[in-house]
């Protein structure tokens, strides 16, 4: 079935994926465009287009661009959407008009390719905050590269956001991965680029889930059912926090000194606030609030970036992860809708336990590569360990080498060492890899974070010496290993590339 025949179908669906994205038009109303069809739009090029917004409940609607006009009439709650035939692209910008009681028109709309940008502080942390911002700033003159921001919402939420195309005024507000994805990208397609940024720092992959996801998938339920016994120990909860909370600021007050304040907040950290009802960790919040606005917009494809909080839950990620990627895709009316998402970068977590469980979350993010137009932009070596000064621009460039690769057919290094198998030579273990053709790099110093282990599944610190595309691997502790992991841990400090620089993912050849 053709994406025009897929999303009439979808479209047959929309007054009910709508329903947590918009309120119902009670009486008369004016006839409106819903935010993402406003002045500065970018409309993917390409393919059938969607158009929808509010009026009067039983109004015809007229929509008019590019030479196309399409008509509906709004159903009972107000709600109107028509489906534009493919776009060409443009480089000067036309008026969208939308026709009714009155006419509302969107000025400045380009016609290019639109990717969505959604997760955590991935896609939240913004230009202005990036390590080489001033730079970026001071070269800020980007009118055919535009930004739509979807605002926080939790839950069900009234529609908001805004484009704005990259000038000196705005660019230190957009997403600085996002940005840069579509820097990489705009020059060499000759097109206008449009991003779309949803996204909430250190929110749960459970709060993006659909509700549908929710209320099908069983580990959602017992995540939901786990949510709602956390909000009824709230009250209790809180005000052991406010307890605790008090007790701290009186001891810190007996630290007034700073070399005194260091020390006791290094023995003891402030204590956290529980999850309350407004914490973006509810179940399919996340979604309903901010995903559910936008479907079902044409998009090129999804950009994915989200995982430290969920670091402890790595098979529950995992699980999350296989599903949301399918149920997106068919909100947005695609099987086969580009999904490239970035691996858990450096996290360094209070226990072993807890890093041995980042390691196992970036291997069950790996495993998603086996759905279909999937791609993994590796992040390990991008910033310290607890987030704060993550490379995003770096990872928006890597994410728009496997855009051009999977997506757009340009020949180019998309993607670093993949490690293919561990054989035994004596002592030692040669590692082969994929992509490995411009050679192995060890950045700096001799490869890191390389442990091996016999038959006693006991793991020991070990040397590897590049030879090649292969590593060969050893540790006097070891003489008759049978398995090798290599950045096994929270914040590894992995340094293994290939001649284009581009990182391996952390591997092991064990599934103990």
């Amino acid at each position: 079935m053709s994406f025009s025949a897929r999303l009439r179908v979808v479209l047959q669906l929309v007054p009910l994926v709508l329903l947590s994205g918009w309120s119902a038009v009670a009486g008369r109303a004016e006839v409106a465009l819903a935010p993402l069809f406003t002045d500065g739009a970018v409309l993917q090029q390409g393919k059938s287009v969607p158009v929808w917004g509010t009026a009067t409940p039983g109004e015809r609607v007229h929509v008019s661009f590019a030479g196309q006009t399409a008509s509906t009439v709004t159903d009972a709650d107000g709600r109107w959407l028509v489906l534009l035939e493919p776009l060409a692209p443009t480089l000067t910008g036309a008026d969208l008009v939308a026709e009714g009681s009155n006419t509302q028109t969107a000025h400045d709309v380009l016609v290019g390719e639109v990717w969505l940008c959604a997760g955590d502080e991935i896609f939240e942390r913004p230009v202005a905050q990036a390590p080489d911002a001033a730079h970026t700033l001071a070269g800020a003159a980007q009118p055919l590269i535009r930004q739509f921001t979807v605002p926080r919402a939790s839950a069900s939420a009234s529609p908001a956001g805004r484009w704005q195309s990259a000038t000196p005024g705005s660019l230190a507000t957009f997403s600085a991965a996002g940005y840069s994805f579509a820097r990489q990208l705009q020059p060499r397609l000759g097109v206008p680029i449009g991003i779309i940024q949803i996204a909430w720092a250190r929110s749960t992959i459970a709060a993006w889930l659909s509700p549908h996801t929710v209320a099908t998938d069983p580990a959602a339920q017992a995540t939901l059912a786990s949510w709602r016994q956390t909000m009824a120990d709230h009250p209790a909860a809180r005000a052991r926090y406010e307890a605790e909370l008090a007790a701290w600021k009186a001891e810190a007050a007996r630290h007034p000194s700073p070399l005194d304040q260091a020390a006791f907040l290094r023995k003891r950290p402030q204590p956290a606030p529980p999850l309350g009802p407004d914490d973006p960790a509810q179940p399919a919040a996340l979604y309903s609030g901010m995903v559910s606005p936008i479907v079902p917009c044409a998009l090129r494809g999804i950009l994915w970036g989200q995982g430290q909080a969920d670091a402890l839950q790595p098979e529950a990620h995992g699980h999350f992860l296989a599903a949301l990627i399918p149920s997106w895709r068919a909100a947005f009316g695609q099987d086969a809708l580009p999904f490239y998402y970035v691996q858990l970068a450096e996290v360094r977590l209070a226990t072993e336990a807890g890093n041995a469980s980042a390691a196992r979350l970036r291997e069950a993010q790996q495993k998603a590569l086996a759905l279909p137009a999937t791609g993994m932009a590796v992040s390990i070596d991008t910033g310290n360990s607890d987030a704060s000064t993550h490379n995003t621009p770096e990872i928006g460039r890597r994410l728009a080498l496997l855009a051009r690769a999977a997506t757009y057919h340009q020949p180019c290094d998309y993607t670093g060492p993949v490690f293919v198998s561990a054989t035994r030579e004596g002592s030692a273990m040669r590692l082969r890899f994929t992509h490995a053709d411009t050679g192995l790099i060890a950045h700096d110093r001799p490869v890191q974070s390389l442990l091996l282990a016999g038959e006693d599944r006991r793991f020991y610190p070990a040397e590897g010496r590049l030879d090649g595309a292969t590593l060969l691997v050893s540790s006097r502790q070891v003489p008759n290993p049978v398995a090798v992991r290599y950045a096994w841990t929270g914040a590894p400090g992995a340094n293994l590339f290939n001649g284009s620089g581009l990182p391996a993912a952390p591997f092991r050849s064990d599934a103990w």
